[in-house]
């Protein structure tokens, strides 16, 4: 048994380590084919953007790690790990979806220059809280026409489309049920769930099993356990941060709070015309304070 601590692949830097190495591009297109709905000769052309995302000099902060990738026909595809759901994220992969259609156009740029963006958003939370299917493939489209099927193998019987410009695709970890269902993206699914090197062994999917071989080899490689490590340092370090800036922005608002009572207590004494000493000792203001209350009543 290896002496190494397990790295997992859910985590979005291992995640963009493994997926994005050239030399594991038949697991990255594997993992594309058992999502996506595209043309088999598609996957003949992949370019990874950004392949050098990673920082890895002391000091640098670890943006958020995605894969971005074009296919041959030059279809933008977006993975992204989004492990926390919180109740901006909808909104958020839309608006990062959005944002990849827009930035396709120069100044002067036709729209038919635009190329279909496809996102793939991975969550260990439930997302989608009214299904318990565990993907879920998005698209523009009309729910109370039903769809043309004549000639069209991929036309909803439910609605009919009105362009798939963009679609996001949602793949909720958590939601994966524990026997598999015979699909590749259940075997993908568990890979990336997995949270053991137990768990791994355990795929029985033959490119999936290749892919673990591959995978606990980079788990052994020192600069991918000091990439992981610096990462969840930084997330830490941002967990610890959020929480500190809440509680002292809590218990400033109970201060200001206090405060405001004790100013409430002592406009209500002086309507009474109760003597100063007297407030003053009730409220533990000073005469300063009641002469500018009295002023403002």
């Amino acid at each position: 048994m290896s002496s190494h601590p397990f790295l997992p692949v859910k985590s979005d830097v291992i995640f963009r380590l493994f997926f994005a190495d050239e030399r594991n591009e038949e697991f990255l297109i594997g993992f594309l084919k058992s999502v996506l709905r595209l043309p088999e000769d598609d996957y003949d052309e992949i370019s990874i953007a950004d392949p050098n995302l990673l920082r890895e000099h002391a000091g640098d902060k670890l943006g958020i790690i995605d894969v971005k990738l074009y296919t041959k026909s030059r279809k933008v595809v977006h993975i992204e790990i989004q492990l926390s759901v919180t109740p901006e994220t909808r909104e958020r992969m839309v608006f990062y979806t959005a944002k990849l259609v827009t930035e396709q156009m120069a100044s002067g740029d036709e729209y038919d220059v635009i190329r279909r963006v496809i996102s793939i958003v991975i969550t260990d939370e439930d997302l989608i809280r009214d299904s318990r299917k565990y993907h879920h493939r998005f698209t523009l489209y009309d729910p109370e026409t039903p769809g043309n099927m004549e000639g069209n193998m991929e036309a909803r019987p439910t609605g009919i489309e009105l362009t798939d410009i963009i679609e996001i695709n949602t793949l909720e970890l958590r939601k994966l049920p524990k026997g598999a269902d015979g699909t590749a993206l259940y075997d993908w699914a568990r890979f990336i769930a997995a949270e053991s090197r137990e768990e791994l062994n355990m795929i029985e999917n033959p490119q999936v099993k290749k892919a673990v071989v591959k995978f606990l080899e980079l788990s052994a490689d020192e600069r991918a356990r000091d990439l992981y490590e610096r990462r969840e340092k930084d997330r830490r370090d941002r967990a610890s941060e959020m929480k500190w800036a809440r509680e002292k922005g809590l218990q400033e608002g109970l201060q200001e709070g206090r405060r405001e009572g004790v100013f409430d207590i002592a406009r209500s004494a002086l309507r009474m015309n109760m003597p100063m000493d007297d407030i003053i000792k009730l409220t533990g203001l000073n005469r300063e304070d009641l002469d500018r209350l009295r002023g403002m009543n």
